[in-house]
């Protein structure tokens, strides 16, 4: 099949975007507990108030980009803004900065992503949204595979100043709203409402089935914490903190060799087996990770997290498109990633609540539960189909 140019476009537009975004990242719990102080619950407050406003706010510019027919301007102004706030990493005194900062990146995440995800189901056909996802998905995560490769050597080559990798880190987040700005041209045929986005027959038009993914997203999420606690895990183990950004390469090494042909394999088999396959993945890793002992481990549970991810992330996009009309597929995304926010405000501080308050096997525990749950609601109510 042949990739359209504007999955080509936001496919780098991501990898840019991914590789400052996880320089960041594979560095900033050391940051926050080494350097600020922060504790562990501190750790999860922050990252489930970033990742909730993420996902809350996909529910507006998904619906926005409905209504307004446009899907460009609002993924320029979410990658735009993830840019503006780089800066307050590297200038953070305290874990407020951090919070500010963590909450301004997610803000424009949360303004991007349901209109992107929107724009490229609204240039593929359905037998190939599943590649055309994962194709996008390979890209982002060869960015997010680079990126935490870098931050290890600047780690040694700068001798752990996490200030100036975070400075570092800006420079491809500007090329990536350059890219964006320049490159893509959207499509004539997205539709504008004249009424107002938030009818309810809107959403009575979404269907059963794509309700029944919602529900499975929230259980699921509600153990989906932040992969900060894997990055605090691996350390305890034994990881130094010079090579814990080594554990993301490992893990966006086997996602990105995965997403495309999970995806091309999903529009031939079909999505809800693969999907499935997936969480039951997510949860023996997560199991693996409340009883690690050894680096050795961790580094193979890094690996298999990068394979459940090339299982999950793509196919659930390219199931929200097929159960969803055309004129509505923002809204769609962005009420899923809704349910997700909501899921996920509790779920990270309610992991550092019960790594600190009970040990550090009881977060993975939590989540493994709640991925098995998902799994059988997924496997006992939603219906298989295929596309070729």
């Amino acid at each position: 099949m042949k990739i359209h140019r504007n999955v080509w476009i936001l496919g780098w537009v991501s990898l840019l975007t991914d590789f400052g975004t996880k320089m960041i990242q594979s560095i900033l719990p050391l940051f926050l507990v080494s350097t600020l102080g922060a504790n562990l619950i501190t750790v999860g407050l922050i990252e489930g108030i970033a990742e909730a406003t993420a996902s809350i706010l996909k529910i507006f510019s998904g619906t926005l980009s409905d209504y307004w027919g446009r899907r460009k301007e609002l993924a320029v102004a979410g990658y735009g803004l993830s840019a503006l706030v780089i800066p307050l990493f590297a200038l953070a005194n305290n874990p407020v900065w951090i919070l500010m900062a963590r909450f301004g990146d997610r803000f424009g995440k949360g303004l991007r992503v349901a209109p992107r995800n929107a724009l490229v189901a609204d240039v593929t056909k359905a037998e190939h949204r599943g590649a055309a996802y994962g194709f996008r998905q390979s890209l982002d995560t060869i960015g997010a595979f680079c990126g935490p490769l870098a931050a290890i050597v600047l780690m040694y080559s700068t001798g752990q100043n996490y200030r100036l990798i975070f400075w570092i880190a800006l420079i491809p987040a500007f090329f990536s709203v350059l890219l964006l700005v320049v490159g893509i041209s959207e499509p004539p045929k997205s539709v504008h409402h004249k009424q107002s986005p938030w009818q309810w027959e809107n959403f009575k038009q979404l269907g059963r089935d794509y309700w029944l993914l919602l529900l499975v997203a929230l259980v699921f999420n509600l153990g989906n914490f932040s992969d900060a606690f894997l990055l605090l895990r691996a350390n305890q183990v034994g990881i130094s903190p010079s090579l814990i950004p080594l554990s993301l390469v490992v893990m966006n090494l086997i996602y990105s060799l995965s997403a495309y042909p999970v995806g091309l394999l999903s529009d031939r088999m079909g999505r809800i087996g693969l999907l499935s396959s997936g969480l039951l993945l997510f949860a023996l890793v997560y199991l693996g990770f409340a009883f690690a002992q050894t680096p050795n481990q961790i580094w193979l549970l890094f690996g298999a997290y990068g394979l459940y991810l090339g299982m999950s992330q793509g196919i659930l996009l390219a199931l929200v498109a097929d159960r969803t009309p055309a004129t509505l597929r923002g809204t769609a995304f962005g009420l899923m990633s809704l349910v997700i926010g909501i899921a996920l405000l509790p779920a990270s501080g309610l992991a550092g609540w019960l790594w600190q308050s009970i040990n550090p096997q009881a977060p993975f525990l939590m989540g493994c539960f709640f991925a098995i749950v998902s799994l059988l609601i997924l496997l006992l109510t939603v219906k298989d189909k295929r596309y070729v």
